[in-house]
């Protein structure tokens, strides 16, 4: 049996039937009811209402209607409206009510005048009806054509609740239920949308806020946040809540998540996202937008992630690129992770990072954590026009005028993190030392650790960076060290090369046999074949009269690369020192971890030596990277 209600009509009935449908009810109101008995016929409430009172079309009218939950209208029917249908099944009710009767015919009449209006289209418009308490349902009405089958009884109350024909307006669309087989596809449907939404949220600032729709539990279900906003214990009743620190793309794609678990993040909004998901402790959309950020991380965008504008809400122009939406940054938002990647991206690709726009844009904090670090690979005069470049762009910031006064004010304690003593002479002298952010007693200072020895100290980091991974290895070349090695000024030499790629960071020389002592020296490597010095450094060591070996570091690690040719060079400036005897032609070193071998092969060389040789002399270690 199918179902219907009293609604609207929906064909437009002439003036004369609606004339004469108004009357018989108004004369049928001024006569005496009969009661009947009610029939056993079964009563449901309408979709959307609340059960006010609206009874199931009879057998032989429901066919010629469509049912109150929009579903499918039968065979031929009588071709009366949702009103006529109500109206003729309570007239069939009661055939001793001349009230009724007189309704029936009216509202007949006023069916065939719409019907004949309409040509005989057969097509219904669809009204929404809905509401808490009057049971009136939105439908589809079928106008029909044709005689339908003898009317059957209704209960009574209907010819009112027909007459009256007051409906609530809603326009959601009927019946969506029917079309969504599963749960997620429903929760889905609701997504941004009216139909049965009990909150909306205004998000975002200004011009760029938007009015967004969601329904309280779905949002309490997936976020705890959202529980306790709801149905803690200081509960909000508003129905609308202002969110002005979320951009509404963020806010989309959290509750696009929650209602159907699709992740729809890019490179513009994935940190807004990031940001809205913690904010509303959502940690698998969390885990979804740091991947995306890992898979995406690259030289010029690492900074961008580290980083934060002097505004947090600030938005930065939107014809900007990957990660330029806001300027927030990994360690703002507590991942450790994230952050560590970013920081190894930098370590490895330096110099395109420092060159990317958003270097500028980092914070002081973010500044001094990249220069504390020791694995920067990239030339310290470098690292510092970088840093002259990010001081410009802070004074900007903070409306100062350019000046090298305020660059080394901006700077603070960054200035001491850049380690003036691992530049060549001629790169400070050309840069930093007439740059004027350095003082006058600063600069003599340097120069006179570049141009003298003993070396003065400096308030400066000499520490070398290395920007190399994994653990350091060494080999030693001599198997006995005895004493007394001389030196005149002339350069200890030995040649080698190596069975693989390796980057060399420093020697091991030998020390004084007369007590702690300290000593000056230049060590280089020089590619044999073009005689091309492609590291040195002028340093100095403390001995304390052991004979053991003591380091001495490059610079910068210097690349080797296999079976090429390469001199190792150190001329010392001291007393006597220990040497080594019982050389080795070939040293082996195995990794304990991995088991993979690297070879040295070494060989005379030849030239202006002060006598090391494969069996005996100086430079008995070499400390590398592979």
């Amino acid at each position: 049996m199918r179902r219907c209600c009293p609604a609207l009509f929906v064909n437009t009935p002439t003036a004369a039937a609606s004339a004469a449908a108004a009357a018989a009810v108004v004369s049928a109101a001024a006569r005496p009811l009969p009661l009947p008995l009610p029939q056993q016929l079964p009563t449901k409430m309408a979709a959307g209402g609340s059960g006010g009172g609206l009874s199931s079309c009879p057998p032989g009218v429901g066919n010629g209607c469509s049912n109150g939950n929009g579903g499918g209208g039968g065979g031929p029917g009588t071709g009366l409206s949702y009103n006529n249908c109500s109206v003729a099944a309570a007239a069939a009710s009661a055939p001793g009510n001349p009230a009724a009767a007189s309704a029936s015919s009216a509202s007949s009449a006023s069916a065939a005048a719409a019907s004949s209006a309409s040509a005989g289209s057969g097509a219904a418009s669809a009204q929404a009806a809905g509401g808490g308490g009057g049971g009136a349902a939105s439908a589809v009405a079928a106008a029909a054509s044709g005689p339908g089958p003898a009317p059957a009884p209704a209960p009574p109350g209907a010819v009112g609740a027909a007459a009256a024909g007051l409906v609530l307006h809603r326009e959601p669309v009927y019946n969506w239920q029917a079309t969504k087989p599963t749960v997620k596809e429903r929760f889905a449907f609701l997504f941004n949308n009216e139909v049965l939404s009990d909150v909306h949220f205004l998000v975002g600032k200004g011009m760029s806020s938007q009015r967004i729709p969601a329904h309280r539990f779905v949002l309490a279900v997936g976020s705890a946040v959202f529980d306790a906003m709801f149905n803690g214990g200081m509960a909000t009743t508003s129905t609308e809540i202002e969110l002005p620190d979320v951009e509404p793309a963020a806010f989309l794609a959290l509750l696009k998540f929650l209602y159907s678990d699709e992740v729809q993040i890019g490179p513009e909004t994935v940190m807004t996202t990031l940001y809205t998901a913690k904010k509303y402790a959502v940690p698998a959309l969390e885990a979804h937008c740091v991947e995306f950020l890992k898979k995406n991380l690259r030289a010029d965008n690492a900074f961008m992630l580290l980083t934060q504008s002097t505004s947090k809400s600030q938005s930065i122009s939107p014809d900007h690129t990957f990660l330029k939406s806001k300027g927030l940054k990994a360690r703002l938002f507590d991942e450790p992770q994230l952050a560590s990647l970013c920081l190894e991206n930098i370590d490895k690709n330096t110099s395109d990072a420092i060159n990317a726009e958003g270097f500028t844009d980092i914070d002081l904090d973010t500044l001094v954590a990249v220069l504390e670090r020791d694995t920067l690979g990239i030339r310290e005069v470098r690292l510092f026009n970088a840093v002259v470049r990010w001081s410009e762009a802070e004074c900007q910031r903070q409306q100062l005028p350019v000046t090298p006064e305020n660059k080394r004010k901006v700077l603070g304690k960054a200035l001491s993190l850049i380690r003036f003593p691992l530049m060549t002479i001629e790169e400070f002298a050309a840069g930093p030392a007439q740059s004027g952010i350095l003082t006058d007693r600063e600069v003599v200072s340097l120069f006179l650790h570049f141009t003298v020895n003993p070396k003065p100290r400096v308030e400066f980091i000499d520490r070398p960076r290395c920007c190399l991974r994994g653990k350091e290895c060494s080999i030693n070349r001599f198997q006995q060290v005895e004493s007394r090695w001389g030196y005149s000024g002339t350069s200890d030499r030995i040649r080698f090369s190596v069975n693989k790629r390796i980057f060399v960071v420093g020697f091991g020389l030998y020390g004084s046999i007369h007590g702690p002592t300290d000593y000056q020296v230049n060590i280089q490597i020089i590619h044999t074949d073009s005689n091309t010095v492609l590291g040195q450094n002028d340093t100095g060591f403390s001995c304390d009269g052991s004979s053991n070996t003591f380091r001495v570091m490059f610079k910068e690690p210097v690349e080797i690369l296999p079976n090429v040719n390469y001199t190792a060079c150190a001329t010392l400036k001291g007393p006597d020192s220990h040497y080594g005897t019982k050389g080795l032609r070939k040293v082996i070193r195995e990794s304990p971890t991995t088991g993979a071998k690297t070879c040295f092969t070494f060989c005379y060389a030849a030239g202006n030596n002060n006598g090391t040789s494969v069996e005996d002399g100086q430079i008995p270690e070499i400390i590398f990277y592979t």
